[in-house]
């Protein structure tokens, strides 16, 4: 072997003087001793790459060399670096491999692992060397202690003999230990496959270093343990990574690879006239119409600009929207076409989804027992986006877990003695459907999805998908999904029988007569969107500026003489947000007075749709996420003076009666009473102490 101190000596001083210098300087004041080698810059070509060649076969023995190598260094500070460990990162490609490739080859080699840190345990010491004293001679023991969860203990004493002994603590040497869990890449998955999982034990300086939701690289050696049922091993054995260094990634679209060639194709695609058409008719062709949402759903992917204030405020550039809908209308269809395009995205779905599994938990762990902290959906969709199928079937307390994540972009976990702030900065893209089966559109959203006013003001845009009968509508949407199932039914035809009457070019044609094949092919489309979203970041033009202000002021004026506000700074700031989507979708560096027209539409369209008094026809924004409407909520004030007149004079309460007529001299008919009382009564503003009687609720 050609590995040794003296070898290694050599290779530190040629190549790294100046760091053997500084860690030198840390050491005097009990910073860090760890000695960081890039491999491929320089390790790949000392000595013909040979020295790295052996340390990646043969990394227990050579790492032992470079460790002891180190300690044989000179610095100008003369300082000892003995104890220093040799941390190699930068592996080569072909030493790049996936979790789910891990086979017994593997076993006992260097090797790099790359993906999302899912759970991260506590930073505990572990004995590396015990020291015993024996009971009866008082003799001082030390034993090496194996990787093993139980503390090893001496047989007998050899002065003695005796077989009791005491442990030592603070005689014993210990050092910092963490076990993380790296999780493959969901956005590499092929449909339906389970992202792998290992664990990787992480001691020293590396311990503390990296949180749920990271994206990281580990170096490190493979390690084999058999499987224990009791006292006994099996024969199969469970694999992890010994951390010799670990690299947080920057978390962007940097793993996606665009080559000079894609870049062409993709800077050509931008200048085309119909790009946004053509990226609209690319998500989920398959399924008929629904172009605003298709084009929602597009700027949704691009994103806005997420921005950091001089005063650390934060302002989020990620676009939420929540599709609600009767059953059949292809929602959920949707969110898993978005899940098959867009770069990074991880897909959930309501009814099986609780606090700890959408955002982040603290759970005591099964190997050892400490408490660790799990990344939960939206933490791993960090730079993605979310999407949350079913979003009304969950549970109250799990929905809660939703605010902080939308809005400040962060989820807080404080239990168990751990206070962290994780990051979830991501897009969320929810479906609901209506509590009673079927939207009705003369009733609010609030009263018909069972989401909080909170929870539906964070959304930018809420869309609602009905199923009405529309007999021209109705045939085309017909003869689409007979055309769709007609091209399916041919291509496995194509695929199962030898010989058939038609050709895969002429599926391919009739593909894209009946508008079934994506515009863009979604490997494309991809890394469209990762390009737009890593190098554009456009600017509001004063064209833009003016148009935004122009419309925001034209729907507050409506809020005259005490009316019904249309809308809030919240739709001003989603306003925003999209338009900047609208210009990184072109790749433009300037959001354009275009931008904003083209958002403003989708806007009211939304607004129209979820925020519109049915009594009044006014756009009333607290109408869509309250439930309540301007023209109601006066009408229930003035039923609240009734009652309280009413019960000071009547003992046992306020007679229905009497409301009913006081309600309709003034002008609130008998019908729309007695429905303002059953929702008074039903949000707890009044209370019925016996039928027919009516009390005001003290709060």
């Amino acid at each position: 072997m050609l590995s040794s101190p003296q070898i290694w000596k050599d290779f530190f001083e040629t190549y790294y003087r100046d760091e053997l210098n500084r860690l030198a300087d840390a050491m005097e004041f009990g910073g860090e001793k760890s000695l960081h080698v890039n491999f491929v810059k320089d390790l790949s070509i000392y000595m013909e790459g040979k020295l790295g060649e052996e340390l990646l076969e043969s990394p227990d023995r050579v790492i032992a060399h470079a460790n002891e190598g180190i300690a044989l260094t000179e610095n100008i500070h003369d300082v000892s670096l003995e104890g220093c460990k040799v941390r190699f990162y930068n592996l080569p490609a072909s030493r790049r491999v996936l979790i789910r490739d891990l086979r017994s080859e593997h076993i006992s080699k260097f090797v790099a692992i790359e993906g999302i840190v899912r759970k991260v345990t506590e930073v505990r010491p572990r004995v590396v060397k015990a020291v015993f004293a024996c009971t009866k001679c008082g003799k001082l023991v030390e034993v090496i202690q194996e990787d093993e969860l139980t503390l090893k203990q001496p047989y007998e004493c050899p002065a003695c003999k005796n077989k009791r002994f005491l442990f030592l603590p603070e005689e014993s040497y210990t050092v910092d230990s963490q076990r993380i869990r790296i999780q493959e890449y969901p956005e590499n998955l092929r449909g339906g496959e389970q992202p792998q999982q290992i664990d990787v034990i992480l001691e020293g300086d590396l311990t503390g270093k990296v949180n749920p939701g990271d994206r990281v690289i580990v170096n490190g050696i493979v390690r084999a343990k058999p499987r224990k049922f009791g006292s006994k091993q099996s024969q199969h054995m469970d694999l992890h990574i010994e951390g010799n260094s670990i690299e947080i990634l920057q978390q962007e679209y940097e793993e996606f690879e665009i080559t000079e060639e894609d870049k062409k194709r993709i800077l050509k695609l931008a200048e085309e006239e119909n790009i946004f058409e053509k990226i609209v008719a690319s998500i989920a062709p398959s399924i008929y119409g629904h172009e605003d949402i298709k084009l929602a759903i597009a700027l949704q992917l691009f994103g806005g600009v997420p921005k950091k204030l001089p005063d650390g405020t934060e302002i989020r550039g990620d676009i939420h929207v929540l599709l609600v809908g009767d059953p059949g209308v292809a929602k959920s269809q949707i969110l898993r076409y978005v899940h098959r395009i867009a770069p990074r995205s991880v897909y959930t779905t309501g009814k099986g989804t609780t606090t700890a599994g959408l955002t982040a938990t603290a759970t005591r762990d099964e190997f050892d027992g400490r408490w660790t902290l799990e990344a939960g959906a939206l933490v791993l969709a960090d730079k993605g986006i979310a999407l949350v199928d079913e979003i009304d079937k969950m549970r109250n307390e799990d929905r809660s877990a939703l605010h902080e994540a939308m809005e400040q972009q962060t989820v807080s976990v404080a239990k168990a003695g751990i206070n962290a702030v994780l990051r979830a900065r991501c897009a969320l893209l929810g479906a609901a459907n209506p509590k009673y089966g079927r939207f009705d559109k003369y009733t609010p959203i609030a009263e018909q999805i069972d989401l909080s006013p909170t929870l539906l003001s964070r959304f930018d845009l809420i869309f609602v998908l009905t199923d009405e009968p529309d007999e021209v509508r109705d045939r085309k949407l017909a003869e689409h999904i007979l055309k769709t199932h007609e091209i399916g039914e041919k291509l496995e035809k194509l695929r199962n029988v030898a010989s058939v009457e038609f050709t895969k070019e002429e599926i391919d044609r009739e593909s894209e007569i009946a508008e079934i094949v994506p515009a863009i092919e979604p490997e494309l489309l991809r890394k469209y969107i990762a390009y737009a979203k890593r190098t554009v970041f456009p600017v509001l033009s004063e064209e833009a500026k003016q148009k935004i202000v122009e419309f925001y002021l034209s729907l507050r004026s409506r809020a005259k003489d005490n009316s019904a506000v249309p809308v809030t700074a919240r739709q001003l700031e989603a306003l925003i947000r999209l338009a900047e989507a609208s210009a990184r979708l072109r790749l433009s560096d300037v959001v354009d007075r275009e931008d904003v027209e083209r958002v403003i539409r989708i806007i009211k369209s939304s607004l129209e749709q979820i925020a519109v008094d049915p009594e009044t026809g006014e756009i009333d924004i607290d109408y869509a996420f309250t439930g309540t409407s301007k023209s109601q909520r006066d009408r229930i004030l003035i039923l609240k003076r009734i009652i309280e007149e009413l019960e000071a004079s009547n003992e046992k309460g306020a007679p229905e009666e009497e409301i009913l007529k006081a309600a309709q001299e003034e002008g609130i008919d008998e019908r729309k009473a007695k429905e303002l009382l059953r929702k008074m009564r039903e949000i707890g503003d009044i209370y019925s102490p016996r039928e027919g009687y009516y009390r005001i609720a003290v709060k």
